[in-house]
């Protein structure tokens, strides 16, 4: 796998522990998930950062806030019982879809 991509995973995964750990913070009302929240999107940016150097910013970010969606969407189900309906899950699988087809298809996406 392309560095860039491990890198763009990383974005990813560090976007996601922020996302939730703002649902945690309770509106930056506590202390600890607050800072988490600074510091895993700190982390997400700097990796985006290093992919944006390969990959066009529009494929980048499709994939990075696709992606997140995808994760978000499991852990607010999962971790905090917030459910989805059959649009939501319609939707989701579009996105899904849309990562796809960037990734299988497109010579944008710097493969």
């Amino acid at each position: 796998m392309p560095v860039h991509y491990i890198h763009l995973m990383i974005a990813v995964f560090a976007e996601t522990i922020g996302t939730s750990a703002l649902q945690a913070s309770q509106q930056f009302t506590r202390f600890w998930p607050s800072v988490l929240v600074v510091c895993a999107y700190g982390i997400s940016f700097y990796f985006m950062g290093l992919t944006l150097r390969v990959m066009p910013v529009g494929i980048v970010y499709a994939i990075w806030s696709g992606l997140g969606i995808m994760f978000i969407a499991a852990i607010g189900y999962v971790i905090f019982r917030q459910s989805l309906d059959l649009a939501a899950i319609i939707g989701l699988a579009l996105i899904i879809a849309g990562i796809l087809v960037i990734h299988l298809f497109s010579k944008s996406s710097g493969h």
